[in-house]
């Protein structure tokens, strides 16, 4: 069962509730940086883990300036549409309300003590890593045009609690990883398929289902591709049940032969 912590509290609730009633996502999103970003990212995920546990899901967009240059860069990182919020919109009768906002110490996006009812998921800022003399922008914009799969596990690979230093380094290594795993999917997907094992599927449950812990869901694809014991076609199943989570596109080289 998903617990996520509740930023206005400091412990730990069910996300999902006790009744299997509709529960609404709402991303605070104040402008379309890279926090902003990665704020909607951090929704998307939370949706994506409520879905694979059966939850249903409402989710809405709020607070946005530059709301369509943040739809067009959350498209590109594989973010599923939000609906736009409306004032005075009726609840839909939901069992829980999940609001994901910016840290108040990042871009002046995070909510006050005014916040209403519902648990209150907080995302650290993101900070570019620009020299001075570079009028290139912020390298969110433009250095991962041939894969924003970089950008999105860059944004993903830190805890959503710890600021991110996102700079060139980041997401070069962020590319040699997806470009490895996605070459070893490929490769695995040759094998005869094969059940993902039970203590693999258990812990990646436990991690996201242990406050949303992403990070720890990609140690266990690192230690499930060095594995001795995991056949190459439970390696598959494993990766591309994981990437329902993920959205990281890690079957996409299935079939386009050795990646250059």
């Amino acid at each position: 069962m998903l617990r996520i912590t509740d930023a206005r509290t400091g412990d730990s609730v069910t996300a999902t509730p006790a009744r299997r009633g509709l529960t609404r996502v709402e991303a605070h999103v104040a402008c379309p940086d890279a926090t902003g970003l990665r704020v909607l990212l951090i929704a998307d995920v939370l949706v994506r883990a409520l879905e694979i546990g059966g939850t249903p899901v409402w989710t809405v967009l709020t607070g946005t300036e530059g709301r369509a240059e943040l739809r067009a860069r959350a498209r590109a990182l594989g973010i599923r549409p939000f609906e736009d919020h409306r004032a005075g919109e009726p609840a839909l009768g939901e069992a829980q309300v999940l609001r994901v906002v910016a840290a108040p110490e990042g871009t002046g996006g995070g909510e006050d003590d005014e916040t209403p009812d519902g648990v209150r998921v907080e995302v650290a800022p993101v900070h570019d890593e620009i020299p001075a003399d570079d009028d290139s922008g912020p390298v969110h914009e433009g250095s991962v045009e041939s894969d924003p799969s970089a950008l999105r596990l860059a944004l993903l690979a830190r805890p959503r609690n710890e600021p991110i230093q996102l700079g060139p380094a980041a997401l070069s290594d962020a590319e040699k990883v997806l470009s490895h795993w996605r070459g070893s999917v490929a490769t695995w997907a040759t094998h005869p398929s094969g059940p993902i094992p039970d203590p693999v599927r258990q812990q990646l449950r436990a991690a996201w289902e242990d406050d949303l812990d992403v990070p720890a869901v990609l140690d266990v694809l690192r230690r499930v591709a060095t594995s001795q014991t995991v056949p190459d076609g439970a390696r598959f199943e494993t990766y591309a049940y994981a990437d329902r989570l993920l959205g990281l596109e890690l079957t996409r080289d299935i079939g386009r032969g050795a990646p250059s």
